[in-house]
């Protein structure tokens, strides 16, 4: 991917056909919209990402029922599926793909301690620690095999046409659904610059939310700068991910065929499904 600094501004839509906002789901977006090299289109409609369902208001749930999403697949771990379920629509199937299952080192697990202690915060994060340690949860996300396994089974359910209209969530819905968003993308043609940009838009909608949780952090006392990488989008991550892609893979091909399980009739459905 080409080199792009973190602090240059973020697009202000990186997609065409956005879904209506819904305020208590602050990340929630269209994966489709971009253009293909072939010059297609990733369809709209078909998949929506955006961040954790636990906290929908009232006031929205009518909003997110609008948008017939038939399964809605739940990324995040164990402990964050308890502490704050998903609140769905009643027709809505909800599946659990625990992309961090098996792995303690997981970035979510951490968040919880240094959010809890300010000295081990500043003893992992300090001194450039934060953005290597989240360059390296992105390469876990291609490499690890729990994570293989779960975006398998995301991808491999989402060829399915009955499950679709679909939604795929995490907690903030930047890094382990931005993992399944941009390969996604990478597969179905999407030039990388365009996966990329739409990446980088999660900044933008996430910023109330980034800023909350910082404050959260000084009121315990802990230094908020050192959380800002980890709680950021930034080009290194993706590009992180991307590199792990050619070095164990090659092509995003064998990512999905080797890596994932996904084979080629299924591959070929997903791109069917999602492009036109």
């Amino acid at each position: 991917m080409s080199d792009r600094s973190a602090a240059k501004e973020t697009p202000t839509s990186a997609v065409a056909g956005e879904p209506p906002a819904i305020p208590s789901i602050p990340n929630l977006r269209d994966v489709g919209g971009c253009p293909t090299r072939s010059g297609g289109r990733v369809r709209t409609g078909v998949l929506y990402r955006s961040s954790g369902l636990g906290a929908l208001a009232d006031a929205d749930v009518d909003a997110l029922a609008g948008l017939a999403i038939r399964t809605a697949y739940d990324l995040r771990t164990a402990r964050e599926q308890a502490e704050a379920p998903d609140r769905l629509p009643a027709a809505t199937r909800h599946l659990q793909v625990d992309v961090l299952a098996g792995w303690t080192g997981g970035g979510p697990s951490q968040l919880f301690a240094w959010f809890e202690d300010p000295e081990a915060a500043r003893t992992g994060l300090g001194a450039g620690g934060a953005e290597a340690l989240w360059c390296e949860q992105y390469r876990a996300f291609v490499r690890l095999p729990g994570a293989r396994a779960a975006y398998g089974t995301l991808f491999r359910d989402l060829a399915v046409e009955t499950g679709r209209p679909a939604l795929v969530h995490c907690t903030t819905g930047k890094d382990r659904t931005g993992w399944a968003a941009a390969s996604l993308q990478l597969l179905l043609d999407v030039p990388e610059d365009a996966v990329m940009d739409h990446y980088l838009e999660s900044r933008r909608h996430l910023e109330p939310l980034v800023e909350s949780f910082l404050a959260a952090v000084a009121d315990r006392g802990g230094d908020p700068d050192l959380f800002r990488p980890i709680l950021d989008v930034r080009p290194s991550y993706l590009e992180a991910a991307v590199d792990e892609v050619r070095r164990g893979y090659g092509t995003i091909e064998r990512y999905f065929g080797e890596g994932l399980g996904v084979d080629e009739a299924t591959r070929e459905a997903l791109r069917a499904a999602f492009t036109g």
